[in-house]
């Protein structure tokens, strides 16, 4: 599965997720949308800018309207040749010209629109120079759901992500860790994933010891121990979807403080795992996996959510978090990824990617949950 090539999205697939967009933003009560370079875009239209720079490029989208996609001339050739710019109409605009007056002219000069969230400052005072009578809403805010549910071909690119991301844990596993540096072992992690087929590494988390009761430590220039806890998170994008994977490993033998905190750790995820169903809300996954963390005693040191939402990037909506009521869909797709955090001396995380199925949750990684001994 790691090395099959999958079929490309078409353009009837971007023209279908557009249409999709664009009833949502007045679903929403939204004049339309406005997407800049980014996730969004390439889930959208599979148009990635070779450069995103000061010069406007954006996706205007809106109820009833043929999509159309603001560029600059000097990107029209590259923009032309997305495989979604068959479903939509290009503008471009030369140097010297105002890209805001380009794109003004498709919008309604009183309405409120969606926006994406890494769109630059300047393009958005921009727009709001030139229609002041606009206003403007965080993509996330106003339509947080826009790609959390995958069909069918979605959630095949993640499962073989995963099964990347797993393949890539079985080699690091034999490898030795004591007396590297986590700097090394990060270092062979990237190596593996790019080896099985990721284009891009996100992450490669090495907390080691002490380093492993920090959530997000990446790496450091410490030398791994005989006796060490090590938290090794990675993950990144192949085929342009999201691997996101945690297994808590030991160098050595594991003292009975140890086990037992691994053992939590692994019953949490595995409640959290099975609160997954369509109709649960997000925060019961994290209200599941948390509860036995906190019978255990050690609620305390559980200190960030449970999941988040994986895709086209490694971390999205929805958020399995208290609080969150969003109801579990199938095709969401979302890591379930409790811990305990020691300060000063250990760390444990178990991380899967869990997708909704029509019947409860479907993991889909599949390396084991047991403490794994390193030499």
């Amino acid at each position: 599965m790691t090395g099959s090539t999958p079929a490309p999205f078409t353009a009837a697939v971007y023209g279908a997720r557009m249409e999709r967009a664009a009833r949502s933003a007045a679903d929403a009560g939204l004049a339309g949308l406005l997407v800049a370079p980014g996730p969004d875009m390439v889930w959208l239209t599979g148009y990635t800018p070779t450069a995103v720079t000061e010069r406007l490029t954006v996706l205007v989208l809106a109820p009833g309207r043929e999509p159309v996609l603001v560029v600059p001339t000097l990107e029209a050739p590259d923009a032309e040749s997305a495989v979604g710019a068959a479903a939509l109409t290009l503008r471009d605009w030369t140097d010297g010209k105002d890209p805001y007056a380009v794109t003004a002219a498709l919008l309604d000069d009183r309405g409120r629109f969606g926006i994406s969230d890494n769109t630059w400052s300047l393009h958005l005072l921009g727009l709001q120079r030139t229609l002041p009578g606009t206003s403007y809403a965080a993509l996330t805010d106003a339509l947080p759901m826009l790609r959390a549910v995958k069909d069918a071909a979605e959630v095949d690119l993640l499962a073989a992500a995963g099964a990347a991301a797993d393949a890539a844990f079985e080699e690091i596993r034999k490898v030795p860790f004591a007396g590297r540096r986590e700097s090394d072992i990060g270092h062979d992690l990237a190596g593996l994933l790019r080896r099985l087929g990721h284009s891009q590494v996100d992450f490669t988390i090495v907390g080691s010891g002490p380093n492993g009761a920090n959530p997000h430590h990446e790496v450091g220039d410490r030398v791994i121990r005989e006796g060490d806890m090590v938290v090794l998170d990675f993950g990144g994008l192949k085929d342009g979807y999201g691997s996101d994977t945690t297994r808590t490993v030991h160098v050595g033998e594991a003292t009975e403080e140890e086990r037992r905190v691994h053992d939590v750790v692994r019953a949490a995820q595995e409640a959290g795992v099975r609160a997954v169903r369509p109709g649960a809300a997000c925060q019961d996954v994290d209200r599941a996996a948390r509860a036995v963390i906190t019978d255990a005693g050690y609620g305390d040191y559980f200190i960030h959510r449970t999941g988040h939402g994986i895709g086209v990037t490694t971390h999205e909506p929805p958020y399995m978090i208290e609080g969150e009521e969003q109801p579990l869909v199938p095709g969401m797709c979302f890591s379930v990824e409790p811990g305990i955090y020691l300060p000063g001396r250990f760390g444990v995380r178990i991380e899967d990617i869990v997708t909704v199925t029509e019947d409860g949750g479907r993991r889909l990684n599949d390396t084991t949950r047991e403490m794994v001994i390193v030499d």
